[in-house]
């Protein structure tokens, strides 16, 4: 790489920091921060648990956004200096760092810039996830169990909390459906590209004959309710059950009837909770996944109307919006974005951040059109 090519590139990056900095609005951020820095300094703070949680989860998540900024930043201006000394001595190993440094910082800040795209309505909140296996037997039930540790394996490389709230289980292996709540800022804006079915072709490890499988799970992702959603639910118009918790095989986990299910009657949603340890918890949590639900519900009636008002005759990008093939050969491919990779171990690993920043990507480019 030419001294010019270097320099080029490095003031384009230079430019997209700029950019970055004031969608982001740095200085608004850090005065956030000492607000909230100033709340969670209050003695009363845990007296409210949840609010406590929001003001604690709220600032860590800025500091590390604040950090992150500043560090690349810090990077970008060193960065002509590696070049300069590298050309300086004429040292071909220095070069090549000075390369892959630059390299380095590139993908760093197309992943920063990918976080200023996240500006729905909903996009900063928390997330509910929830995976059900579709068609394809117990091969479905498994492959919805491998996406569930697909997701908290992502959600753990980011440092991101989440809780799962409900699972039930397959009698073979695997799990009919699980819900999880994703305890982190802009989680559902980053996760609701993953929305839709997933497509698994596999050998079947279920199948004496090692005959091929093909089998589907579904991909659900709901931005957690606040206060100010007002999302009423009478009490009329829902039904509570109350059940005991077990887990896989049938082996009882709970010797009491702790597991709640609400059924939301105008609508027919269910949810069930059955991971706290008391009936009241495992109904707080139910009802707030219902919340979720019907908020969604709302969006997605209102969305609609838009789309009539427009004449959208467009169908939904949810149904089968990606491909996961074990066999005869390797290859996660994205079918709305042609993102794909080979190296499908990593992905089931949770290694999914090229799939969720193109899909970001993608969504911005398609609501535009």
């Amino acid at each position: 790489m030419t001294s010019l090519e270097a320099t080029e590139q490095i003031a384009a990056l230079a430019g997209t920091m700029a950019s970055v900095e004031a969608v982001l609005d740095v200085p608004a951020m850090r005065a956030r921060i000492a607000d909230l820095e100033e709340q969670a300094s209050a003695p009363n703070l845990w007296d409210d648990p949840e609010a406590a949680q929001q003001v604690t989860s709220r600032l860590s998540y800025l500091q590390g956004e604040v950090r992150r900024f500043e560090a690349l930043k810090s990077r970008l201006d060193d960065l002509p200096v590696l070049f300069e000394l590298a050309e300086d001595e004429a040292d071909a190993g220095a070069l090549a760092e000075a390369e892959r440094e630059l390299a380095s910082l590139r993908t760093a800040i197309a992943e920063l810039e990918v976080r200023t795209l996240l500006s729905g309505e909903y996009d900063a909140r928390e997330a509910y996830v929830s995976i059900r296996s579709g068609a394809g037997g117990v091969d479905a039930a498994d492959w919805a169990e491998m996406l569930l540790r697909m997701y908290t394996r992502y959600c753990e490389r980011h440092g991101w909390p989440f809780e799962v709230t409900e699972t039930s289980y397959a009698e073979e292996a695997g799990i009919k459906s699980a819900t999880f709540a994703v305890r982190a800022p802009y989680a559902y804006g980053t996760l609701s590209v993953e929305q839709g079915t997933h497509r698994l072709v596999r050998i079947s490890p279920f199948d004496n004959q090692g005959r091929r499988q093909t089998s589907f799970a579904e991909v659900e992702v709901l931005p957690v309710t606040e206060q100010t959603d007002h999302v009423e639910i009478p009490e009329d118009d829902i039904r509570i059950d109350v059940y005991r918790s077990s887990g896989p095989g049938g082996q009882g986990v709970n010797t009491t009837d702790s597991a709640v299910r609400i059924t939301h009657i105008p609508t027919g949603i269910v949810v069930s909770c059955q991971n706290e340890r008391s009936q009241l918890q495992n109904r707080a949590s139910a009802m707030a996944v219902l919340q979720s639900k019907l908020l969604d519900r709302r969006r997605q009636e209102e969305q609609a109307k838009l789309d009539a008002l427009k004449g959208d005759t467009a169908g939904s990008w949810g149904n089968q919006m990606r491909s996961y093939v074990l066999h005869p050969y390797q290859m996660v491919k994205d079918l709305r974005t042609d993102t794909e990779t080979g190296n499908t171990a990593a992905v089931l690993d949770g290694e999914i951040d090229a799939f969720i920043e193109s899909g970001i990507r993608w969504r911005k480019t398609t609501a535009s059109q």
